[in-house]
């Protein structure tokens, strides 16, 4: 059994920013499926919102108009609270990156320079050229490699012990060795990532799983508006990998086969760059009503670059450039891109305060598998790398306060000790020959999830999707995997995580069949109006003991902000 004071799961931008902020005073341990330098933090490609008012279009620029601009993009339901934290500590962590050697674009003056993004009310998106995901999880990697975090890569966490109320730690397999590991901890901190992969037409790494989220949650941790699932407007056709606001941002339009700036006749002042779940429900509209661009792979609306011409598409989109030429054999120096909306992000996620505690003891979450909200509804771009490193650097302080106040727990080997054998006999079960294939299960769930719980919602659609969902956790307990080997066995893992997969897609498809209005990328056909009288609070999602969810609801915070009519 491996023991460290504090032990951290995930190793992108949440996790390295907490381990970096906890290693000075304890023993801290990093668990992470893949290498570091592998986490789905570097796939974000458009920037990190912070108001340094350094364009000239954003002098006047606060913490507390970014607050205000979050807030209305989340539909209102984003606790204002944790929104108001995270603004006013948005400028010095960018400064902050900066400081550690972030390599971010500047302005001829040499500030950090900052582009447009949907939603907001003034240019304050800090980037690096379209690889800023890239670049800040390199620096933090650095830094938290010339502090001597342990990491442990490439171990699959199998389980969270969580008995009396209280974190004892996790069980890992070690993929190198397939031995099975208990590791013990005073403190876990779950930096795990999102449930992309639950839904077809992601954007979303292969390991964005959502295991960690279904795993706290099997444990007994509460979820929080899991419903709320964002789609990303402009995803490439046929991979759906991510084609970033920045685009949008550095001036691109949206064609329609007419070859009409469609934009116009739906939010005619913020043009492409309305919110994502509004630019999302308008491109699949054109498409549903026949004005899309066929294609084998299926149809797509067009985003125009060449306007902006070849050196700044060169300077500003080199990632997206290669990506097009690459993937679709597509210079979009010359040609349009074709795109289509794709499951992008998940604002709902472990249910946690604005210091990442959880109703656990010693079990803390932050970083998109958390839900604190700051995001509500929907999130609004260049706000989830913000997300990430503010919540990490705040656990990390709310770790060492309640540590250094006589906090120090000594978890207990024993339910490690049973939990491990529990595992053990999962896998066993796993390794017999069985009647269903997870890739099976996995592949009817996607397209289940993104069909019938996708961009529109219709309460017929969504009872289907639960039946579906309901049929595919029985059948999940005839699963079985091809070889019994554990070493660096992906089936297996896959197997494993599946149990999670679906617990996540029963939370999400159920809140939003019961969530009967429109809020954000919440958007029900049969319900087309927000409701703010019977549904601004959150959804709590609970297993009950049956193993079934047990919702309930919480008030939403508001401070200064009262909801208004968002358009």
């Amino acid at each position: 059994m491996i023991a460290h004071d504090i032990l951290i799961i995930g190793g992108g931008l949440t996790g390295l920013r907490a381990a970096v902020g906890l290693c000075d005073r304890f023993d801290v341990g990093l668990v992470t499926k893949v290498y570091p330098l592998r986490s789905h933090s570097i796939a974000a490609q458009g920037g990190i919102n912070a108001p340094l008012a350094n364009n000239p279009e954003s002098r006047d620029d606060t913490w507390e108009k970014h607050s205000f601009d979050t807030v209305k993009g989340s539909d209102y339901l984003a606790d204002q609270d944790a929104v108001e934290l995270m603004c006013r500590e948005a400028a010095p962590i960018v400064y902050e990156m900066e400081h550690w050697g972030c390599p971010f674009s500047r302005f001829p003056d040499g500030t950090i320079a900052q582009r447009p993004f949907g939603g907001a009310g003034y240019p304050r998106t800090c980037y690096s050229a379209d690889i800023t995901g890239h670049v800040l999880l390199n620096t933090l990697y650095e830094r938290a490699v010339a502090k001597g975090v342990r990491v442990y890569p490439e171990w699959v966490v199998t389980s969270l012990c969580v008995e009396d109320n209280r974190c004892h730690g996790v069980v890992v397999l070690d993929m190198h060795s397939g031995e099975l590991i208990p590791i013990r901890a005073g403190t876990t901190f779950f930096g795990t990532g999102g449930y992309g992969r639950v839904f077809a037409n992601s954007t979303n790494a292969l390991i964005n799983t959502g295991s960690g989220i279904g795993m706290a949650y099997t444990a007994g941790i509460p979820l929080k508006d899991m419903e709320f699932v964002q789609f990303h407007p402009t995803t490439l056709i046929g991979t759906n990998i991510l084609m970033s606001e920045a685009c949008r941002g550095e001036g691109a339009t949206l064609l329609n086969n007419q070859g009409e700036r469609f934009m116009g006749r739906y939010a005619p002042t913020a043009m492409e760059l309305a919110p994502r779940d509004i630019v999302s429900r308008c491109i699949q509209t054109e498409i549903n009503e026949g004005r899309g661009f066929d294609h084998p792979l299926g149809k797509y609306i067009e985003l125009d670059l060449r306007h902006l011409g070849e050196k700044r598409i060169k300077e500003r989109l080199t990632g997206i450039r290669n990506i097009c030429l690459d993937f679709v054999g597509i210079d979009p120096v010359k040609e349009p891109i074709p795109i289509m909306p794709g499951q992008h992000y998940s604002m709902g996620g472990i249910d946690v305060d604005i210091q990442g505690a959880s109703e656990v003891q010693g079990f803390y979450a932050g970083g998109e598998c958390a839900c604190v909200s700051v995001h509500g509804a929907n999130r609004l771009g260049g706000n989830s790398l913000l997300d990430t490193i503010v919540f990490g650097k705040l656990a990390a302080l709310a770790i060492t306060e309640e540590i250094a106040g006589g906090g120090r727990r000594q978890p207990d080997e024993k339910p490690l000790l049973r939990l491990r054998n529990e595992v053990e006999a999962k896998l066993k079960r796993l390794a017999a020959p069985g009647r269903e294939k997870t890739a099976i299960l996995q592949q009817e769930m996607n397209a289940t999830l993104f069909a019938k719980a996708g961009i529109f919602r219709i309460a017929k659609e969504m009872e289907e999707a639960l039946a579906k969902v309901l049929e595919l956790k029985e059948r999940y307990r005839h699963c079985g995997v091809t070889s019994p080997a554990r070493h660096m066995n992906y089936e297996l893992v896959a197997a494993l995580e599946m149990e999670y997969m679906l617990e996540v897609a029963h939370t999400t498809v159920l809140g939003a069949l019961l969530r009967q209005e429109s809020r954000g990328a919440h958007y029900r056909n049969d319900f087309p109006s927000r409701n703010d009288r019977d549904w601004m609070k959150h959804t709590i999602a609970r297993r009950g003991p049956d193993g079934d969810p047990v919702i309930s609801y919480r008030e939403v915070t508001v401070t200064r902000y009262q909801p208004m009519e968002r358009k």
